[in-house]
């Protein structure tokens, strides 16, 4: 199936649903819909019999702080065995918002990846059974990979950043 004919069903079962869609450098189609939308246009690439998306290879999170109004996403990675076609959906919302609902009612694989995406970016999964931190400490006040925090300590002495292909090595020196 071709990603033309992919749009075409899309918009012949849920018109408007897609926003915009790509052709990725991978050659993967990326679909872009909104949070409202997305779970019956998953649930219509799962269910539809010509579509036959049936599998979710993952979820992630992202963070693009100079996305202003869309600075947090989630993009599904979506897999139809039977023809051997792969698709994303990606959607995007505020970060002072950060819900979404969740889509282990349609894949039940998801409630671990949501549960990192909580746990790393601050995404709220509505309707998640059991949304709670799986790899930090429970008692961890912030969502470590939102591009907020620095990458690394600035007061250590014993890193040469130019084996990093990075400056910050002037005025140091290293044991």
């Amino acid at each position: 199936m071709a990603q033309e004919q992919i749009l075409a069903r899309l918009e012949q079962l849920l018109p408007g649903s897609v926003h915009s869609s790509e052709t990725a450098l991978d050659n993967i189609l990326n679909i872009h819909t909104t949070r409202e939308q997305v779970i019956n246009l998953l649930a219509m690439l799962r269910d539809d019999e010509q579509l036959q998306f049936n599998f979710l290879t993952t979820l992630c999170g992202i963070h693009y702080p100079d996305q202003t109004g869309q600075e947090l996403g989630v993009v599904y990675h979506l897999h139809n065995w039977h023809d051997n076609i792969r698709l994303r959906v990606k959607i995007f919302f505020p970060k002072d918002d950060p819900h979404v609902p969740s889509a282990t009612g349609l894949w039940p694989t998801a409630n671990w990846m949501e549960r990192q995406e909580y746990d790393f970016f601050g995404i709220v999964f509505t309707g998640h059974p059991d949304l709670r931190r799986i790899l930090n400490v429970d008692d961890l006040d912030v969502f470590p990979l939102r591009k907020e925090y620095r990458l690394e300590d600035g007061t250590r002495t014993d890193k040469d950043d130019r084996f990093f292909g990075r400056d910050g090595h002037v005025g140091q020196t290293f044991d």
